[in-house]
């Protein structure tokens, strides 16, 4: 039995008015539009009553990225008999509006010559966005490999050239900072496949109870230990609150990444609290790390926790909050932003009881 086509009149009966994408119909070697839905419109900027009945090639003069006439490239009209349209491209409107036009040769039989196009048409917007945000974050990867592995390269070829020259606590301080910045980048490495599984729903978490005194504690050893004063850091743990259900390597990022981010946009001073919940029942945990800065503005307050976010000074990929909120939901709980005591900002994340 042949294949039938629609025409443009079942076309709009059949609903297709309303699809999400753009679709535009040209009937017979007339090259007449027949059909241009309202999507269509709103995606090259054209009313279809500028364009039905007019001649298609005329009327969307598309243009491949290069500026050669698509329609000249292709000829859908006169192109061989086995040919029944082009998978997704990009091209170009002399509006500069990008296009990714699907296009299917619709034919009686097999040999016969083409008695209509349709064409699916999508804002290339995204795709854009999409290559954006790749190339920001190759960028920023880049940057933030470089520095550690300049002084993993840098220490590592100093010792073994001249290790006969150098003290014991001078080769000792030197494998401690290839260490610190071996783990700089394997925890770089850590956050992109994170950000990869939180994009994909795959994150998972295994929690269980985590001494918490302990782990903030070793927040400011290790901060201390980098150069930082003891004196800037202020731990408080609510009495009775001795653990948080966690995945314990996943709160350790979670709360390098609150500190990091306090110390990034804060003057100097940290408060980091464990308290419990006052928003979400008795045996709910809050994290909560409060930094002395400027404060984030209500506007901005969900826009932080966007990949690649940077306010003010860019430092680090943009990626430590956005983490932040896919390593707490995925333990069940909720990050928040709200306005420190002082004006800072303070984040709390709430971590349920899973017990």
């Amino acid at each position: 039995m042949p294949q039938r086509y629609l025409v443009p009149d079942e076309l709009a009966a059949n609903g297709l008015e309303f699809i999400p994408d753009g679709l535009v119909a040209a009937i017979g070697p007339e090259r007449t539009v027949r059909f241009m839905n309202s999507r269509a419109e709103q995606i090259t900027g054209l009313r279809a009553a500028d364009v039905v009945g007019r001649d298609v090639v005329e009327a969307l003069p598309l243009q491949d990225l290069g500026g050669d006439s698509w329609w000249e490239l292709t000829d859908p009209w006169h192109a061989l008999s086995t040919v029944s349209g082009h998978r997704e491209r990009l091209l170009v409107l002399p509006s500069g509006r990008e296009l990714l036009v699907t296009a299917r040769y619709n034919r009686r039989g097999r040999g016969t010559d083409v008695v209509s196009v349709v064409m699916g048409i999508r804002d290339a917007e995204g795709r854009r966005r999409a290559e954006k945000e790749s190339a920001a974050l190759l960028t920023s990867v880049a940057h933030e490999l470089r520095s550690p592995l300049t002084g993993v390269k840098g220490f590592s070829s100093t010792l073994l050239r001249n290790w006969e020259r150098f003290t014991d606590e001078q080769k000792r301080l030197m494998l401690e900072t290839i260490e610190a910045d071996a783990d700089r980048v394997t925890r770089l490495i850590t956050e992109l496949l994170d950000t990869s599984r939180i994009g994909t729903g795959r994150l998972t978490v295994h929690a269980v109870p985590v001494p918490v005194r302990a782990r903030l504690d070793g927040q400011v050893e290790r901060r201390v230990a980098a150069g930082a004063e003891r004196e800037q850091f202020d731990v408080e743990v609510e009495d009775g609150v001795d653990v948080v259900w966690a995945d314990p390597d996943r709160l350790e990022q979670v709360l390098t990444n609150l500190v990091d981010n306090a110390l990034r946009h804060g003057r100097g001073r940290v408060h980091i609290a464990v308290e419990r919940s006052r928003w979400a029942g008795p045996s709910a945990v809050d994290v909560v790390v409060t930094d002395d800065g400027d404060g984030i503005a209500p506007q901005h307050r969900e826009l932080v926790f966007s990949r690649f976010w940077q306010a003010g000074a860019k430092h680090g990929t943009g990626l430590g909050l956005y983490l932040v909120r896919g390593l707490v939901e995925a333990h069940g709980g909720e990050v928040v932003v709200e306005e420190g005591p002082t004006g800072g900002a303070r984040l709390r994340a709430t971590f349920p009881d899973l017990e």
